[in-house]
């Protein structure tokens, strides 16, 4: 009697210290995989803020131009300050405060390709060295920030597809900081040629 007593507490214990160790496990795996989406949001803000560093530059390159577009100028610092002043919590990558990011950064992208496309009516300015540069810089600056925007989405995809199976979604309910990751998504219309027009200029 005493030997099968011993044999049920010795199995409560041993369950309960496969359940323990298997819930530690699958919590150890959440952090590193959200840790490593918080490593790879630095990276994206880093290359944001590359491109958002530039623009001033370029701004006092065209200024230096006499009778160039200033409204469109104007447009870009507004766009930029907007733009630079969004902060995103690592801690709170959902889909909407990606989406409130996204749209800011668009909204910057937008005026700078207008003013890409006003410039090629200004050859002059077109040709400086200085000019010149930067628009390799700011191009080199769009490649990056694909490429850590693809990576993103990545480790947002593994740590999403990783949380929501069972039973780990159970564990990661518990805790806020293992919600769900939003994604970038393109730009609606992007897969487009956008249309340049300079009849009206």
């Amino acid at each position: 009697m005493k030997k099968k007593f011993l044999i049920i507490i010795s199995s409560i214990f041993i369950f309960i210290f496969l359940i323990v160790f298997s819930i530690t496990n699958i919590y150890n795996n959440l952090v590193q995989l959200n840790e490593n989406i918080k490593t790879q949001w630095g990276q994206v803000e880093n290359v944001y803020q590359r491109r958002a560093d530039l623009i001033p530059n370029l701004i006092n390159t065209v200024k230096g131009s006499a009778n160039f577009e200033k409204n469109t100028l104007n447009q870009i610092i507004e766009a930029r300050s907007k733009a630079t002043s969004i902060s995103i919590n690592p801690n709170n990558l959902n889909q909407n405060q990606i989406e409130k990011f996204q749209k800011a950064q668009e909204n910057l992208n937008n005026f700078v390709n207008r003013l890409l496309l006003i410039v090629e009516n200004y050859p002059n300015l077109k040709s400086t060295q200085n000019f010149y540069e930067l628009q390799n810089q700011l191009e080199g600056t769009e490649n990056r920030i694909n490429v850590e925007r693809n990576r993103f989405n990545d480790q947002v995809n593994y740590f999403n597809i990783y949380r929501n199976k069972f039973p780990k979604i159970i564990i990661a309910n518990f805790f806020y900081k293992f919600q769900e990751k939003g994604y970038f998504k393109s730009k609606i219309g992007s897969e487009k040629s956008p249309t340049v027009d300079f009849s009206n200029s």
